[in-house]
């Protein structure tokens, strides 16, 4: 072939393969883009708000070191989680909570660690229609299942069933008189009324009630008006290293009776700051700060020994506090209801949501951590008493208390 012409056959046939080359690519690239919503949607996203700094920073931490364990493949889809701090502050909390309905279009939500911020985030994910687990308390999260309720849950034992414990307890060991000091927020207050009902309920008549700021340097003022009461007991409602600064003050001050904790302070955090101070104590807690002293067949104790293990193995031994099971039983609830809810719609979409938090209402025989979890239309928390358990403090280790 002449060199002219083969010259002209070689653009010719160059120039029709580029226009097929292109053609292909820009359809190759609309099937891509109309791909794409589909490979959004089949993604599942799980918000996270909690306290990863602030005076709740150390039931923050073991939550969000757990967040890092949970699966990322259920039924099939993969699961985002998006990590955000609250710093430990209501306003904060409900910005994120914004941020991640509003933005981040989740599918779910879990948290807060704390009361105030869990009660704080009601209107938001009623208002956004998102499933929410709370990491907190008190039974005000999640009692009574309302309008904005109808979309909250929690895995944590509430304070109702705690205050019960120490009463128990306390009658056990023939306290008559007791006194109270608690954080100045949601959850002193409400920790408080659970306490007064619970002691009235067994002869105990409660003689002082004091309140502290979690940032507060001293308690001085408040333990004097306690001690000149002369109670057999005092009851300390709150969470974190705050919570002891009162234990601390009454040992200062000389105070022999009985010292009990709620179970915002079962972590290793709260044992190295209370120090000598916390031995002798007592507090009602999640059954994975003893889980190994637990009877054998007890509810919840192998899953208790296997979240211990994988925690351990990943963080190192003596880091597993109870903040971080409350997550981990919040995963298990969410990998038991996400593949039913795919049944109704797809992941981003609010068929899907709805159908998540219908899933988690209806929760039935589920074991986690803590115990068996039974849910219902009234009952966002599907626990037990007997999912928690009386610890002693000795030597800076939870000792089981049978009885």
């Amino acid at each position: 072939m002449h060199a002219s012409r083969r010259d002209r056959f070689t653009a010719r046939f160059t120039a029709r393969f580029k226009a097929r080359f292109k053609a292909h690519a820009i359809a190759s690239a609309a099937a891509l883009v109309a791909l794409t919503p589909a490979l959004a949607l089949a993604q599942v996203k799980i918000g996270l708000v909690i306290s990863l700094t602030g005076p709740a920073a150390s039931l923050g931490i073991p939550e969000r070191d757990t967040a890092a364990m949970l699966p990322t493949t259920i039924a099939g889809q993969q699961v985002q989680y998006i990590v955000l701090d609250d710093a430990s502050d209501t306003t904060q909390a409900v910005q994120d909570t914004k941020k991640l309905i509003d933005e981040q279009h989740v599918d779910a939500i879990v948290g807060s660690s704390i009361t105030p911020n869990s009660l704080a985030m009601l209107d938001v994910i009623a208002q956004g229609e998102t499933p929410t687990i709370s990491l907190a308390s008190s039974a005000k999260i999640i009692e009574p299942v309302d309008d904005k309720r109808h979309w909250m849950f929690k895995t944590p034992q509430t304070d109702a069933m705690m205050a019960g414990a120490i009463a128990e307890h306390a009658a056990a060991r023939n306290v008559k008189t007791l006194a109270y000091i608690g954080q100045n927020d949601a959850l002193g207050e409400t920790f408080y009324a659970e306490v007064a009902k619970a002691a009235q309920q067994h002869n105990i008549k409660v003689v002082a009630s004091e309140r502290f700021n979690r940032t507060d340097p001293s308690v001085t003022g408040q333990v004097l008006k306690i001690l000149a009461t002369h109670p057999d007991a005092v009851v300390v409602g709150a969470a974190g290293t705050p919570a002891a600064l009162p234990p601390k003050t009454l040992k200062e001050r000389g105070y022999k009776g009985l010292i009990y904790h709620n179970h915002g302070v079962g972590n290793r955090d709260f044992l190295r700051v209370c120090g000598a101070d916390c031995n002798g104590t007592f507090l009602p807690a999640s059954q994975v700060l003893v889980a190994s002293q637990l009877p054998e067949d007890r509810a919840g104790r192998r899953l208790a020994l296997d979240y211990i293990a994988r925690f351990e193995a990943k963080y190192g031994a003596g880091t597993v506090s109870a903040f971080g099971a409350y997550t981990w039983d919040a995963g298990m609830l969410l990998s038991s209801a996400i593949p039913v809810a795919l049944k109704s719609g797809k992941p981003g979409t609010p068929e899907f949501r709805r159908a998540l938090r219908d899933a988690l209402e209806a929760t039935r025989g589920l074991q986690d951590t803590n115990g068996v979890v039974n849910m219902s239309a009234t009952d966002h928390l599907g626990l037990d008493a007997k999912a928690r358990v009386m610890v002693e403090i000795r030597d800076g280790k939870w000792v089981y208390q049978p009885k």
